[in-house]
């Protein structure tokens, strides 16, 4: 069996390789993409290329022979019904461009070796004649507003404004320890540490992160805040609020596991306490538009608790 030559029309101009290839090979986990792309498995234009590299008109991308036929088989993920009811549930607003949906908390948005199916996954089984794709995403641990495009016009139209800093998100969050005041925390986030150990780190290499933590209340052990994002990094806030000596509660990756196994104790509740609470950006039409997502009873169950407690220094 030959190889296969796929080449970029109009629609693709300016879109990541990797990204594209998420999207050509849906079946695929992500880690088989990145593991072709730096293997040289798949190239463009007969040279090796990184995840990075934007796509330009009449690319020729080079598929290895044993993927020829995986486009033509049926679908490997089987999404429940359950999981499509739920997702529909989840939909706070959709027009011809995009869907807003509010994310469960440990829902990834793709999905990978430990998961079989992901948000981007039940929504492509949903919407399955529509181009379906993330316009960006949010940890799987997070809840919350995540932004789902319809077709590449407005994939497009919505990444410049990602990638100008013009897209506005606010979390909420519940922290270990009570902060004096409201905080803005600029650092530079290296995502580079995250293959080795999953987790990322603050770093004069990385890219500039800024992070506004403003008080909503405080109570004896804990605050409770409204985090206002400038830029979009990996594990951003968490990390961050880690390093400002006052970790996420429940954070597994960057917090406190006695802290966290005592809130447990006194809760029954595991969830991280990050909620993507809304996103504002500008339409199709250029109109500023603003969606809200509300935290799920969990976070409110926490919140309600934690307001109570008392942890001993």
């Amino acid at each position: 069996m030959s190889d296969k030559n796929l080449k970029i029309g109009n629609d693709h101009v300016g879109r990541r390789i990797d990204n594209f290839l998420i999207n050509f090979f849906r079946d695929l986990p992500k880690s088989k993409i990145y593991s072709m792309l730096r293997k040289g498995e798949i190239r463009v234009n007969s040279g090796r290329i990184k995840p990075l590299y934007k796509l330009k008109i009449n690319d020729e991308i080079r598929i290895p022979p044993y993927l020829i036929d995986f486009k033509n088989k049926e679908p490997s993920i089987k999404i429940p019904h359950s999981r499509i009811q739920e997702f529909i549930k989840s939909i706070i607003y959709q027009n011809d461009d995009y869907i807003l949906v509010n994310k469960d908390s440990e829902l990834s948005v793709h999905s990978g070796t430990k998961n079989q199916f992901g948000l981007i996954d039940i929504a492509r089984a949903n919407f399955p004649l529509l181009d379906i794709d993330l316009c960006h995403r949010i940890d799987k641990s997070t809840s919350g507003c995540v932004l789902i495009a319809k077709n590449k016009l407005f994939l497009r139209h919505f990444n410049k404004q990602l990638k100008s800093n013009k897209v506005e998100k606010k979390y909420e969050a519940i922290l270990f320890g009570v902060l004096d005041k409201d905080v803005m925390v600029k650092s530079k986030i290296d995502t580079s540490t995250k293959e080795h150990n999953h987790k990322v780190s603050e770093s004069k290499d990385g890219k500039e992160a800024i992070s506004t933590f403003k008080i909503l209340k405080k109570f004896t052990s804990f605050t409770y805040v409204e985090v206002h994002i400038s830029t979009g990094r990996m594990h951003q806030i968490r990390v961050q609020s880690s390093n400002l000596n006052h970790p996420i509660v429940n954070d597994k990756k960057y917090g406190l596991f006695d802290l966290n196994k005592f809130i447990f104790s006194k809760t029954s509740i595991s969830r991280l306490a990050l909620h993507a609470a809304s996103i504002s950006f500008k339409d199709i039409n250029n109109q500023v538009v603003c969606y809200e997502a509300p935290k799920n009873n969990e976070f409110d169950i926490l919140l309600n608790e934690v307001s109570d407690l008392t942890i001993k220094s």
